[in-house]
């Protein structure tokens, strides 16, 4: 049931002031109204949660994994409340946010196996050598441990995956932190009622209040305090690159810095290689229209940037698409601010003298929705001028054309950091591609190839980050269950006797994991 509340612990607070969610379909603002979080609220969210710390730390594998999976199973039992409220919030279609429910679900329950398998603690024990010379060597054991309460902050375009109990949230829980979630004023209906699940499950699982706590509201002052709060020991944000860096900032700046794990903006170039292009660069048209208008392009793995060699088969390929997105529906985005900021993007691409529109897509018949883009320019233009190479979030894209080979490379070397790359090849194209992998690796998270890069896979071999502005940290991802990662930190215990040492590095191995010792992994019988 949705409330309207502020959600700091076991408790609903009501707020001093309030916000309203509004139907990007038609601009209408929606019951009920929603309690605004201020600084006072954080302060006893954070309060709570470092409270919380020691004992959700310290909690079995098998029970941190069974509360994951009973907060899978309470999103579950919403039922199709969680889809209706979700569209009306989003303008989203139901079958993109059926989808993204079980996306949520199962990196839950994806998250729950992994940590009961226990790998991500990386136990490893180097035994002492008292009889080594020229001298003896201590008793050495180390292993991961939780970093302490967590941010998060949900994100606009994923209302659910990326949300309350989205990749950042789940990742946190499974490495042992408790978690204060921002709450994205796009969605608070949709978030108050996963915040509610993820509160019954901790009740469920006689964990400490202070795990989880729900904190909406629309202004800028509530993620700062949030971030500079000191109990809070790291931030999880998928958003805009100026929200990303504010919060950096402040983080930076704090009397004990702490990381931010910003998700903020990428274009994910596609290069279409000459092979491939010319044997079917007509049909591919099609299906790179079809990504770049899901979802209104509002996905951070849009494919905002193409690249090939000028010629008969990049012309071919650019006019097929053109004509593929002239049929193309306008589709409504998520809020009005971000349809304003993608139609003064596109304007300013528009009237660019060195840009060409190529096409527009069917023009808008309702609020709030994208007409798509597509845009052409040369090489030389595109190095000269930064600016067109910045993320425009939405459905618009820009085709690069270049001399040759040598002028792709110097493109992708010359582009800021980005979440993925595409490379549509034949056969015939592999030797070439080759030559640009070590350019592309230096540059993305992941690297496809004939494939489009919208859909992220969430699995144990996935990296969503890359090089800055695509992420603030590329050694880090954000799905998968390498996410984990980013709230972890490794401890060493020297001589520490056997009654003091952590489950995980004991000499019974009461957790069965596999653990490193003396440099052999050892495996449970």
């Amino acid at each position: 049931m949705i409330k309207g509340s502020i959600l700091i612990g076991s408790r609903d607070e009501a707020g001093t002031s309030f916000f309203s969610a509004i139907d990007p379909s038609t601009g209408e603002q929606i019951e009920p109204r929603f309690g605004s979080a201020d600084v006072s609220d954080v302060a006893k969210a954070c309060a709570l949660a470092d409270a919380a710390f020691d004992a959700y730390a310290a909690t079995t594998p098998e029970e941190r994994a069974r509360f994951l999976e009973t907060v899978a199973e309470n999103i579950v039992a919403i039922g199709d409340d969680l889809i209706v409220r979700a569209m009306q919030e989003s303008g989203l279609p139901r079958a993109r946010l059926e989808g993204e429910r079980g996306r949520t679900v199962g990196q839950l329950r994806l998250f729950a196996a992994t940590v009961r398998q226990g790998d991500w603690l990386d136990a490893t024990i180097d035994p002492a050598l008292p009889d080594r010379q020229p001298l003896p060597r201590p008793d050495l054991r180390r292993v991961n441990v939780a970093l302490g309460p967590v941010a998060v902050f949900g994100a606009s375009n994923f209302p659910l995956a990326f949300s309350v109990a989205g990749g950042d949230t789940a990742s946190a829980f499974a490495a042992g932190c408790p978690v204060v979630v921002k709450g994205h004023p796009a969605h608070p209906g949709t978030g108050e009622l996963v915040a509610r699940a993820i509160r019954d499950a901790v009740a469920a699982c006689g964990l400490p209040e202070g795990t989880f706590s729900y904190l909406p509201g629309p202004s800028i002052e509530l993620g700062g305090a949030l971030v500079a709060d000191p109990r809070i020991k790291a931030v999880g944000f998928t958003g805009s690159r100026a929200g990303g860096l504010a919060l950096m900032k402040i983080a930076a700046e704090r009397a004990e810095p702490i990381p931010v794990y910003a998700e903020m903006s990428s274009i994910n170039p596609v290069v279409l290689m000459p092979a491939a292009l010319k044997a079917r660069g007509d049909a591919l048209a099609p299906a790179f229209v079809q990504s770049l208008t899901m979802g209104s392009g509002q996905f951070c793995t849009n494919p905002g940037l193409v690249i090939g060699i000028a010629g008969d088969a990049l012309d071919r390929f650019v006019a097929a698409a053109g004509e593929a997105l002239t049929g193309a529906a306008a589709t409504t985005m998520l809020t009005p601010g971000i349809h304003a900021a993608y139609d003064k993007g596109v304007a300013a691409l528009a009237g660019h003298d060195k840009i060409e529109t190529v096409a527009r897509g069917c023009p808008a018949s309702g609020a709030n929705q994208a007409q798509g883009a597509l845009f052409r320019t040369d090489a030389t233009s595109f190095l000269a001028d930064a600016a067109l190479g910045h993320e425009v979030f939405g459905s618009s894209s820009a085709i690069v054309a270049c001399r040759d080979l040598a002028e792709v490379r110097t493109v992708i070397a010359g582009l800021e950091g980005q979440l993925t790359a595409t490379l549509i090849l034949d056969e015939a194209d592999e030797a070439d591609a080759a030559t640009l992998l070590p350019v592309l690796a230096r540059k993305v998270g992941r690297i496809l190839a004939n494939g489009w890069p919208t859909g992220v896979e969430v699995s144990h071999a996935m990296v969503h980050g890359g090089p800055f502005p695509a992420t603030s940290d590329g050694r880090t991802t954000s799905v998968g269950t390498l996410a984990m990662a980013r709230f972890l930190r490794p401890v060493s215990f020297q001589n520490l006797p056997a009654g003091l040492l952590p489950p995980a590095l004991a000499e019974a191995n009461p957790w069965h994991l596999s653990r490193r010792i003396d440099g052999t992994v050892s495996r449970p019988a």
